[in-house]
């Protein structure tokens, strides 16, 4: 049975930030995770954890300026030194919400740059991140997004993560597995969790078209998730989606799955 997580930048955004975290547990979450939780406060976070017997799961590594278009930074030769720093203020939020994983966003690719330059840039930014994540215990995972909604983001397919994963040649480098961006650029989603599941230590989920919840497209589920358990996946499955209604109406789906989670 899946270990459901709420991701509270896409749930319960009916509510205040720190309302989401009380509103996730009573509708059964155990997890949680925020994709960039700089901008708030790390103590409150951290009350509302605890005051609601959650864990935080995942947080992303700061992505630049998320309003101005940025996605991430790692692939960018001309933006390592805000990556560096990016890692430290990762560090920081994740040690204090008992997180024990973080993603690091490789970015746009910027024009005008080398194919190998950009690789070079991932390649040596993701050494770097993963050696400083080791030594606080945390692990570093990084995330194929569809270049549908996000034009020319630099690592699209979990082909071409792996391979950046085998350069970097880190033993605190992961691969992040999304379902909804896995179904627009590649399909065949238990086959492709399967070819890398010894790499794979989180998931998303979303439906599509659209990036709503499941049963809302034409991804089968209950067969992926029932997929996961027969594989051996034991970690976290994160709702990443973008409720259709309301947060609670669009749980439906996972009435059974928190039940036990």
């Amino acid at each position: 049975m899946p270990k459901l997580a709420a991701n509270l930048t896409y749930l319960f955004t009916e509510l205040e930030f720190l309302d989401r975290f009380g509103a996730a547990a009573e509708a059964g979450f155990r997890g949680v995770e925020y994709q960039l939780p700089y901008v708030h406060d790390k103590q409150a976070m951290v009350e509302q954890l605890g005051a609601h017997d959650l864990e935080m799961v995942l947080i992303n590594l700061p992505a630049g300026d998320v309003q101005a278009g940025d996605a991430g930074m790692a692939c960018d030769p001309n933006r390592r030194q805000e990556f560096r720093d990016g890692v430290e203020a990762g560090i920081d939020f994740a040690k204090a919400l008992a997180c024990p994983q973080v993603n690091c966003l490789a970015g746009i690719a910027p024009g005008g740059v080398a194919a190998e330059r950009l690789f070079e840039t991932f390649v040596e930014n993701l050494r770097f991140a993963s050696q400083c994540l080791a030594r606080e215990g945390i692990r570093l995972l990084v995330e194929p997004i569809n270049t549908r909604d996000r034009p020319g983001f630099y690592l699209s397919r979990s082909t071409q993560a792996m391979d950046i994963i085998d350069a970097v040649g880190s033993d605190n480098l992961f691969l992040q597995f999304d379902v909804y961006h896995t179904q627009i650029m590649q399909g065949d989603i238990v086959r492709n969790f399967e070819a890398h599941r010894e790499r794979i230590r989180h998931v998303q989920i979303a439906d599509n078209p659209g990036r709503h919840e499941p049963g809302t497209g034409e991804i089968n589920f209950p067969f992926v998730l029932a997929s996961l358990d027969a594989i051996g996946y034991d970690g976290w499955v994160s709702c990443e989606y973008a409720p259709s209604t309301t947060t609670l109406d669009t749980l439906h789906w996972a009435r059974d799955y928190l039940g036990h989670s």
